[in-house]
């Protein structure tokens, strides 16, 4: 695929940004190729240019540049819609767990691209929904997760939860993720879930401080689809997807989890494994 329109996302207020947009913009204009900035980017770059919101950049572009760090790859990723649009993602935040690509490596990977040789991953996204006396009031797009959770009163709540139709278990936790291949290294690792290498088809439920031994992480085929209900509760539980965007729930409401028909595909560097990855990240094998 020839590309001819590439999209800029970065993340908002970052001073570091300002030059390397500059110059990215500079260096894909002087190839011929038209440059879509989101709001921040040209908000990064001090432009009196037209910014575009990044639901209309992912529809648009043949490529999309991420610069900065997981979570602005997390908001662009749900900016895209049915459409698969290869995302580059260049760390400039902090971890970066899923922007692997250096700003050293940011234009060899560039000439890559451009010239159809570059190795990507195709990254299964969650379909979240809400269900409130049998309508879909509410859906959301999740590259990592989809997380149940309480607001500021400490009790615990119990989680009904149904794979097909079946159903499976009562968690009794502060709260309940159900984690993608990708999201299993966030919170849910921090919850205590397993590592899971990306190309696996599961999902991955973990109970955030369960109260129950027997409440345990659980790995899952992801053709299943999952429900999720709250016994009655008093306090505001809440929908969280990607640690970004928040629903309050009532407590009839119900959760609909699936797998969504639209992957991401992330741009990988070609010398890059995803162990050298958990190690570098992680620090495993590190004493």
């Amino acid at each position: 695929m020839k590309i001819q329109k590439v999209g800029i996302t970065s993340k908002p207020g970052r001073a570091e940004i300002t030059p390397v947009a500059k110059a990215l913009r500079s260096w894909l204009r002087e190839r011929g190729i038209d440059v879509l900035l989101d709001g921040e980017t040209v908000a990064n770059i001090e432009s009196m240019e037209q910014a575009l919101p990044r639901r209309d950049i992912a529809a648009l572009a043949d490529l999309l540049i991420v610069l900065g760090g997981d979570g602005t790859l997390l908001a662009t990723a749900r900016a895209v819609q049915e459409r698969s649009v290869p995302i580059l993602a260049v760390n400039m935040g902090g971890l970066g767990f899923l922007t692997v690509t250096t700003l050293e490596e940011l234009y060899p990977a560039l000439e890559s691209v451009l010239a159809g040789d570059y190795r990507s991953e195709q990254r299964v996204r969650l379909e979240s929904l809400v269900l409130r006396d049998g309508k879909t009031i509410s859906s959301f797009l999740a590259l990592n997760d989809a997380v149940l959770n309480k607001g500021v009163i400490a009790r615990v709540l119990d989680f009904d939860v149904w794979v097909d139709g079946g159903f499976m278990s009562t968690y009794k936790s502060d709260g309940l993720i159900v984690a993608t291949p990708t999201g299993s290294t966030a919170y849910s690792l921090a919850a205590g879930g397993p590592v899971t290498v990306p190309n696996v088809n599961a999902f991955i439920v973990t109970p955030i401080c369960a109260h129950t031994l027997t409440n345990r992480p659980i790995v899952l085929q992801d053709s299943v689809s999952l429900e999720v209900a709250m016994r009655d509760h008093q306090e505001s539980v809440y929908l969280t997807v990607d640690g970004q965007v928040a629903v309050a729930l009532r407590s009839d409401d119900r959760v609909r989890i699936r797998k969504s028909s639209s992957p991401i595909e992330l741009i990988q560097p070609p010398q890059k494994t995803y162990f050298e990855i958990l190690r570098q990240k992680l620090m495993w094998g590190a004493r």
